[in-house]
């Protein structure tokens, strides 16, 4: 049998499209709905922060109940214009709709209004991520999902690109001084400029996306790739795991729980810590440019590096570098001093680690959604789709409490941020390290080990 499979890269980039959007708005909410709730409750409340992440954990919740039944619900949807894109294309017509009023409601003082509109936000765009992220494995043979989802992720990260570029205009900058009114100022654009992007994008993928006809095109492909599984045992068809795969799976979920934990808690709280600790609230956005363009080109460079040294140890790696970068941030926000206007030359350093981050972040997002649906026959990818969401989701709704408390009742107060995303990054790699490979997997990576590089660059992930 001919396993050469290929790629299609233009049906990659259309799925990707979805993920474009649903970052972009995810990096406009994270970065700005924190610094909105605290202009709201600092004068209400003397210990804020842990209801801040109380808050900002409720997305986590909606995903934990709404993916799981939405992912099934669409593996068994039919329908004229495939089961994945009406979930799709209508969450995306309403989320264009509800997105701009939690920057209006800001304008308008209205704190309760502030929140019905983030918890309607959040219950609609959970209400079509699961669909959205189904649809690669799809129409995408197993050995190639690392590739086709480093491109989706490429995709995907451009739009938080696009949001974090606005860090870098003077007149987005916040300081931990800023007043309310001046917030209400600023967050009212991005709010406005995303959503129009957003629906733009929602156009796009409306007229050029027909997925029946990409199913029914990469049918005999996604076939083969079901026999090309690196699992430890074949799956059947009523999809039992062997024993040997349930714990792998099992060790999986739990590693992807604490990486999730830690990276979510500086998502969370980033723009508070650089704003309230390091005296400028743009220096996140910042980072995050930086951490997002180094995933980009980390997407394109590493895409293929798991059929060099596996997705194991390409997810080890990635690991590592956070472990290391968090861990340099943790200290150097306990050590530099701040000036009046920020932390001056020390920004350097602090783009520097972002970048590391991404590189690391990049490796992990690249191979681990692929090792989770690999556990999946071809009838049920939403299904195990809401697996990968779940742990992921239930360590991002447990996480903004848990280190909004650590803030809140530590001597350090803010400053505890990247000592605990450090703590639980650690965990998350010492957990992945009892995976273990199937025999396959070894004589792959021992044959692609005896090829030349260019040899190898051209070999698929089987």
């Amino acid at each position: 049998m001919n396993n050469k499979l290929k790629l299609n890269y233009k049906n990659t980039i259309k799925i990707g499209l979805a993920f474009f959007g649903i970052l972009m708005l995810w990096q406009v909410y994270n970065t700005y709905c924190t610094i909105i709730l605290e202009s709201m409750l600092k004068d209400k409340l003397d210990n804020y922060n842990y209801v801040i992440g109380c808050i900002m954990a409720l997305d986590n919740v909606a995903a934990i109940i709404i993916m799981p039944i939405v992912g099934i619900l669409s593996d068994k949807t039919k329908t004229k214009f495939g089961k994945r894109m009406p979930y799709i294309i209508i969450g995306m017509i309403l989320t264009a709709l509800i997105f701009p009023f939690i920057a209006l409601m800001c304008v308008f003082n209205s704190l309760a209004g502030v929140l019905i509109f983030m918890i309607l936000f959040l219950i609609i765009m959970q209400s079509y991520r699961s669909p959205a992220v189904a649809f690669m494995p799809d129409v995408t043979p197993k050995p190639l999902r690392s590739k086709a989802n480093g491109i989706i992720n490429l995709i995907g990260y451009l739009g938080g690109v696009f949001v974090t570029l606005l860090g870098f205009i003077p007149a987005f900058k916040l300081k931990n001084d800023s007043t309310l009114e001046q917030i209400q100022d600023v967050v009212i654009w991005p709010f406005a400029i995303c959503t129009i992007v957003f629906i733009i994008v929602l156009f796009v993928m409306s007229f050029t996306i027909k997925e029946n006809k990409m199913v029914d095109e990469t049918k005999k492909d996604v076939e083969i790739g079901e026999t090309l599984s690196e699992n430890l045992d074949e799956i059947k068809e009523d999809n039992k795991l062997s024993k040997g795969d349930k714990k792998n799976f099992i060790i999986l979920l739990i590693a992807i729980f604490f990486w999730f934990m830690a990276f979510n808690s500086f998502e969370t709280f980033g723009s508070l810590f650089t704003k309230n600790i390091l005296n400028d609230s743009n220096l996140y956005s910042q980072m995050a440019t930086f951490l997002s363009i180094a995933s980009i080109i980390s997407f394109v460079l590493f895409s293929n590096l798991s059929a060099k040294i596996g997705r194991k140890w390409a997810i080890v790696l990635g690991l590592i570098l956070l472990v290391a970068s968090l861990g340099t941030v943790a200290i150097l926000s306990l050590v530099i001093p701040v000036k009046e206007d920020g932390i001056g030359n020390f920004k350097f350093i602090f783009y520097v680690l972002a970048i590391l981050m991404g590189i690391g972040w990049a490796l992990v997002n690249i191979n681990s959604f692929p090792m989770v649906v690999e556990f999946a026959n071809k009838d049920n990818v939403g299904k195990f789709t809401s697996y990968y969401y779940s742990a992921s989701m239930i360590a991002q709704s447990i996480t903004p409490f848990l280190v909004g408390l650590f803030m809140d009742f530590t001597e350090i107060g803010q400053k505890v941020l990247f000592i605990y995303a450090t703590i639980m990054m650690v965990i998350s790699l010492v957990i992945f390290l009892f995976i273990v490979e199937s025999k396959a997997v070894k004589e792959r990576l021992k044959k692609n080990s005896k090829k030349s590089a260019l040899e190898s660059l051209g070999d698929i992930d089987n």
